[in-house]
């Protein structure tokens, strides 16, 4: 029974921290698939990424995302942003990098 326990209780660290941002705060494990180094959930540069009177433009280049191969420009509404956990922005791509599926933005502080 103990051999059992511990086992998933290595199972779910495992789970656990395949969902951290570098800076330590989760992705939704719905948004991410994968680890830090091969997962579909990466910080951008906040350069690529405008505010608009309808949400956000996220313009992404080769080397802003581990994912993207070629130019891509998002256009998400400001409703389906997630708080960022490190007032940073982070963007998940699934099933492919033309396919955003969640997209996290610091806090606006008006």
């Amino acid at each position: 029974m103990r051999s059992i326990l511990t086992c998933v209780m290595i199972a779910y660290a495992s789970l656990a921290t395949a969902h951290d941002a570098p800076s330590g705060w989760s992705y939704d494990p719905y948004c991410c698939n994968g680890d830090s180094h091969s997962g579909d959930c990466q910080m951008i540069p906040s350069k690529s990424v405008a505010v608009t009177p309808g949400g956000y433009r996220v313009t992404l280049l080769p080397g802003d995302h581990r994912l993207v191969t070629h130019a891509h420009v998002f256009l998400l509404p400001m409703t389906k942003a997630m708080q960022s956990g490190d007032n940073d922005y982070h963007l998940c791509l699934f099933p492919n990098e033309d396919t955003p599926r969640c997209f996290y933005a610091p806090e606006m502080g008006y």
